[in-house]
């Protein structure tokens, strides 16, 4: 939205309200986020309902929308992947296709480009191809849900002869140029587990005598440095497909220029971090060591200590995106981006994206 913006573009925002909160009031809250306040006479909100008819306007509002003929981005998902997110996942990731893509076709889009997830190829095979699913085997229901609605997006564009994208990054986190975001989940999930599992201890140490932290082994060190013995459970080798979200917005910016009908784009890394990589970053920015990466099941092992089973039961939902085994390609990607690849994801990048973190309070004081 705001890349658009800059550009001059003309925008209709459609969404929901969000508890009390107006839509046109959490637009506002972005535009001022973003500093494009002076934006605000090209934005137009119209709060809308996907399940329901219309997108749940009167007959007079829909018509209006869809006498605009506009290019329609379709970015909008349930990313949760628990298994009881079932209904609602396939309600906001599938059933709500129905009515967007009508709308395409009554208002006779100009081009319908998809937002949709690398993962949503599926598991099966390491090598993801830019083409349609065919895997029926997915790690969670997100994944699984974001592919149906790859192939209703690509079967209802071609039945009603409306030319259509799919782009498909893989994790995205924050600027790597500003450190900013105004969403703290993926990755930050688990640094800032690990950086309030340190402040438990250094509370103990400080405050308790440090109690707790002997009977786990715990210690700070002469220097400064918690030494925390701690376990991270992986099941395989694998790893971590990070983008920055100013690579994701210069990508999805040059495909909208050269928009290629019934291509799949991944706007991914050919460079991803390994969980042991991404674990040095964080013992060096949170000033402790003793993070240990180990794989498999071992029946034999010790049993995990209060912040090893505290981490590892908070990363349970994520844990296969730790040490993903997934490759993806990036031929159509690379061709209409002319080779354009992601900044490494270097400990510079990851320290200034989580010393805003910690800065905003992990987004309670993002304003």
């Amino acid at each position: 939205m705001a890349a658009l913006l800059d550009r001059g573009h003309k925008l209709v925002l459609l969404g929901r309200p969000s508890g009390t909160q107006s839509l046109a009031l959490r637009i506002s809250e972005l535009l001022h986020w973003f500093g494009l306040e002076h934006r605000s006479a090209q934005v137009e909100t119209v709060e809308t309902d996907f399940l329901k008819p219309c997108c749940g306007l009167t007959a007079k509002s829909y018509q209006a929308l869809c006498s605009k003929r506009a290019v329609i981005i379709h970015c909008a998902s349930n990313t949760r992947f628990s298994e009881s997110c079932r209904q609602e996942s396939n309600a906001t990731n599938v059933d709500s296709l129905k009515e967007i893509l009508g709308l395409a076709r009554n208002a006779k889009a100009e081009h319908f480009h998809y937002i949709s997830t690398a993962y949503a190829s599926g598991i099966g095979s390491d090598l993801c191809p830019e083409s349609p699913v065919e895997s029926e085997r997915f790690i969670n229901v997100y994944e699984e849900t974001k592919a149906q609605a790859e192939k209703e997006v690509a079967a209802r564009c071609t039945r009603d002869t409306i030319p259509y994208t799919i782009i498909s990054p893989s994790i995205v986190y924050g600027d790597s140029r500003s450190g900013r975001a105004n969403r703290f989940n993926a990755l930050y999930n688990h640094v800032k587990s690990l950086y309030f599992i340190r402040e438990i201890y250094l509370n103990d140490i400080e405050k308790n005598d440090g109690k707790k932290s002997r009977d786990c082994g715990i210690h700070l060190d002469e220097e400064g440095i918690l030494n925390i013995p701690l376990r991270v459970a992986l099941s395989q080798h694998g790893y971590l497909n990070l983008i920055p979200v100013d690579y994701f917005v210069s990508v999805t910016l040059a495909l909208l220029d050269r928009a290629e009908n019934g291509s799949i784009f991944h706007v991914t890394s050919d460079a991803p971090k390994t969980v042991a990589e991404l674990a040095v970053y964080c013992e060096i920015f949170l000033k402790m060591k003793g993070i240990q990466i180990v794989y498999g099941n071992d029946a034999n092992a010790p049993a995990w200590n209060p912040p090893e089973a505290l981490f590892n039961r908070f990363h349970e939902p994520y844990r296969h995106y730790l040490s993903d085994p997934r490759i993806f390609e990036r031929t159509n990607t690379n061709r209409v981006t002319a080779g354009m690849m992601p900044p490494e994801f270097s400990y510079e990048v990851f320290q200034r994206c989580m010393e805003y973190a910690v800065s905003v309070n992990w987004g309670k004081d993002n304003g």
